[in-house]
């Protein structure tokens, strides 16, 4: 019986020995976790770090946009409306603007600096008129001059030795030359020139400021086109749409002339040609049938060629 009890008393001190086990084992587990939850978590130091940096972001205040970004202005706008100046629409290009302003694009390319004629933008502003010259201005000076000699009407007998018979009938055969005389060169005006019909064929419409800026000939395929005054080429291509294969000749620095719708162009740029030369080639390009458009433009603005070519 008391071999029992004793077993018994053991049973309960082991208990109490693994519960107190238990419990101080608890207790250091508590105490621990409690002095970690003291320092913050490295997510908390992340997120810190990230409102730390969205602060120092600047950023647009409730409610107000957030600011567009700074676009570059248009090339030379501070000339914008200025004489000599032309500011660049929407489907312009460097031929038309010269063909408008009366000026060889090439010069354009050359007064503004142009490395590439198709790289102009809307609203650029582009020079016109040469350097230093005075766009109110208007010069008459001739692109191409005539030259003609000038003999005086009471030239002087020349005297001759007398000789033999011989040499007396070669002499009456042949008359002294007058001496020579240096060659006179003329200005052209820019009212003086002389006009001609580019072509022979009906008219088939009249000028309108608005639709046609100049008049349509009619004709046959490959018919000629001549030049209707003495001039330069300042164009020969088919880059200005709405006109096919085109000749542009500068007259003076006041007139231009377009030929438009050839089949072949016979001429080249910077070309000089005389009044009646053969340039093209009657054709249909950009047309709807063959025809000949043809303007004048006085300082780039198109005229009625009526009013200066000669009556049929």
């Amino acid at each position: 019986m008391g071999w029992i009890l004793n077993r018994a008393r053991d049973a309960r001190h082991v208990e109490f020995v693994r519960s107190a086990a238990v419990g101080a084992l608890m207790a250091f587990v508590l105490a621990g976790c409690a002095s970690r939850s003291n320092a913050p978590a490295p997510v908390e130091e992340r997120s810190t770090s990230a409102r730390a940096a969205v602060a120092a972001t600047p950023s647009s205040s409730p409610g107000q946009a957030a600011a567009e970004p700074v676009t570059k202005p248009p090339l030379g706008i501070e000339n914008a409306g200025k004489p000599g100046y032309y500011s660049v629409k929407p489907g312009d290009t460097l031929i038309r603007i010269g063909l408008e302003t009366g000026q060889n694009w090439k010069d354009l390319m050359k007064w503004n600096n142009l490395d590439n004629a198709n790289l102009i933008e809307v609203n650029q502003v582009l020079r016109v008129v040469p350097p230093g010259a005075d766009p109110n201005a208007v010069t008459t000076r001739p692109v191409v001059a005539s030259k003609v000699e000038v003999r005086p009407l009471d030239a002087p007998k020349v005297s001759t030795p007398p000789a033999s018979s011989a040499s007396t009938s070669a002499s009456a055969a042949t008359p002294p030359s007058p001496p020579p005389t240096p060659p006179v060169t003329l200005a052209q005006a820019d009212d003086e020139i002389n006009w001609q019909w580019p072509a022979s064929g009906a008219l088939l419409g009249g000028f309108d400021e608005v639709r046609s800026k100049g008049l349509s000939i009619g004709g046959k395929a490959g018919e000629p086109v001549v030049a209707a005054a003495d001039g330069r080429v300042v164009y020969a291509g088919s880059g200005l749409r709405g006109y096919g294969n085109l000749v542009i000749l500068k007259h003076n620095n006041t007139y231009l002339s377009a030929y438009a719708h050839n089949q072949t162009l016979l001429v080249k740029e910077e070309q000089s040609v005389r009044r009646g030369q053969k340039i093209a080639e009657m054709g249909s390009t950009d047309s709807d049938r063959v025809q000949l458009h043809f303007e004048i433009r006085k300082l780039g603005k198109p005229i009625d060629p009526a009013r200066l070519l000669p009556a049929r």
